[in-house]
């Protein structure tokens, strides 16, 4: 595409070409952004969480439970709408699960999951956990982020809490995926 306008207009149309892109990531990186949760943002984090429920891509989680657990939420969000969500749940002494990652439909592809993940792996390192989880039906997303997959019964704090609730136990299809934090 450089090349494109170093042929139309030279260098200085290279050098517009070039400015344009630096102004629109400047104004991109503005737009979206993670944060912390705020309670003004439980209903579109309910609402991310129960659309990728109905397709069965997540479990669901009721608002009550969104709200008792609103300090464990990242948002992003781009033109102050939330449009991400990533929860990350201390479960032991050195360990934590990164739960309840959904991106909205019309933003995927844009690496607003990879932004929430990391997130949640940089608040880990704050905290000083030493190993971060996750149980998901897209193993090769968190593939891509360093997770390798483990034993669900490596995680036994993970299975004797959560696991052990869920109406998907004896059939769970969810894969554990772990690695360091640092």
């Amino acid at each position: 595409m450089a090349a494109y306008f170093w042929n139309l207009a030279g260098f200085d149309g290279c050098l517009l070409f070039f400015a344009v892109l630096i102004v629109f990531a400047i104004c991109y990186s503005q737009l979206m952004q993670i944060r912390k949760a705020r309670s003004s943002d439980a209903r579109a984090i309910n609402e991310l969480i129960a659309s990728h429920a109905e397709l069965e891509r997540m479990l669901f989680r009721s608002m009550a439970d969104i709200y008792d657990h609103l300090q464990t939420f990242s948002v992003a969000e781009e033109d102050g709408r939330v449009v991400g969500c990533c929860a990350l749940s201390v479960v032991w002494e050195g360990l934590c699960e990164v739960k309840s990652l959904a991106v909205d439909n019309s933003c995927m592809g844009k690496g607003l999951g990879r932004k929430l993940v990391e997130a949640q792996i940089e608040k880990a390192s704050e905290l000083g956990l030493e190993k971060i989880f996750t149980l998901t039906l897209e193993p090769g997303f968190f593939e891509k982020l360093g997770f390798e997959r483990v034993d669900r019964m490596s995680l036994p704090m993970k299975v004797w809490s959560d696991c052990a609730k869920c109406s998907k136990q004896d059939h769970c299809d969810e894969t554990a995926l772990a690695r360091a934090v640092n």
